[in-house]
């Protein structure tokens, strides 16, 4: 573990899961809805680790404290593909600009970065001012959390869990679930910088009961909506996705909400994502009971 002061605030970078998670727990457990994502990554690396895989030597896990060594802030550069985008969680602004101006100094070449408004736009700006460059959005998400389940007019068929035969078939419609928010929100498909999980992937999240097809009623799978495994009493469910031949039928709200249903029976809260440039799934999320949280932000630095 390294560690920065930038005034009042210490910065400490980890180069595992582990000590990261030692940490910051604490912090990750006062928000767990907002935390979500950063939280689920470091579960399931440290699984990995357990299991033998070895981390990119790129990856970091950050930690802020203030001078009481509290953790104020978070963050994690884990992505698996181009630009490898670190992901930020709230903190303070001067931790965001330290944290740009950390980054330059260890010659990290950051060309994206995501997470909380307005932690990420303030650390895109600073590395972009060192840089010699500019900020893009790539796309804008916003965080939900699902208070009352809105059940949505019934229709045919119903929900099974996904087996180890329909690793291809998941892995396809994640796949295309991606293209296809690209081309929604406005944007040229596959640019919107997201990772495709591969099958490996799919197939752990398969393993552990997280990935769902709404049949009809001839059995055949028409609609795909998956979840991360609870993590701090938090579920959060994605991706969600029907096929274009299949939409407009009623599927994803129905699977949505009988997928939430049942998280919620087991204990957990319910949050997912949505882009803020796809109109239709918001109108659908809002419909079932799902509220704004907090916006997030993906960004590009161009130098």
């Amino acid at each position: 573990m390294t560690a920065s002061r930038t005034a009042d605030l210490r910065l400490s970078f980890c180069t595992d899961a582990a000590s990261f998670l030692t940490l910051a727990e604490g912090y990750l457990a006062a928000n767990p809805v907002v935390s979500t994502v950063v939280t689920s990554i470091a579960y399931r690396t440290l699984s990995r680790q357990r299991d033998g895989t070895a981390a990119s030597e790129r990856d970091w896990w950050l930690v802020v404290t203030d001078q009481a060594d509290v953790v104020v802030g978070a963050a994690m550069r884990t992505a698996t593909s181009p630009p490898y985008p670190p992901f930020l969680l709230p903190m303070p602004d001067e931790a965001a600009a330290g944290l740009a101006r950390l980054l330059h100094e260890r010659g990290e070449e950051v060309l994206g970065i995501n997470g909380a408004l307005p932690t990420v736009q303030l650390c895109a700006e600073e590395l972009a001012r060192l840089a010699g460059g500019r900020v893009d959005v790539a796309h804008r998400t916003r965080l939900h959390e699902l208070r009352a389940l809105v059940h949505p007019p019934a229709v045919p068929g119903g929900l099974r869990l996904a087996t180890e035969d329909d690793v291809a078939l998941a892995t396809e419609w994640f796949e295309a679930f991606l293209d296809d928010a690209d081309e929604q929100a406005g944007r040229q498909r596959g640019s919107g910088g997201n990772q495709v999980p591969g099958p490996a992937e799919v197939l752990g999240r398969i393993r552990s009961r997280h990935i769902w097809f709404w049949v009809d009623e001839c059995g055949q799978p028409v609609h795909l909506t998956s979840a991360n495994p609870p993590a701090f009493g938090v579920a959060r469910i994605g991706p969600v996705y029907t096929p274009p031949s299949q939409r407009g039928r009623g599927w994803a709200s129905n699977a949505v909400a009988e997928v939430s249903r049942q998280l919620q029976a087991e204990g957990a809260r319910v949050c997912l994502y949505t882009d803020q440039a796809n109109p239709t799934s918001n109108k659908i999320y809002a419909a079932l009971g799902f509220a704004p949280v907090t916006d997030m932000a993906n960004l590009l630095i161009t130098t």
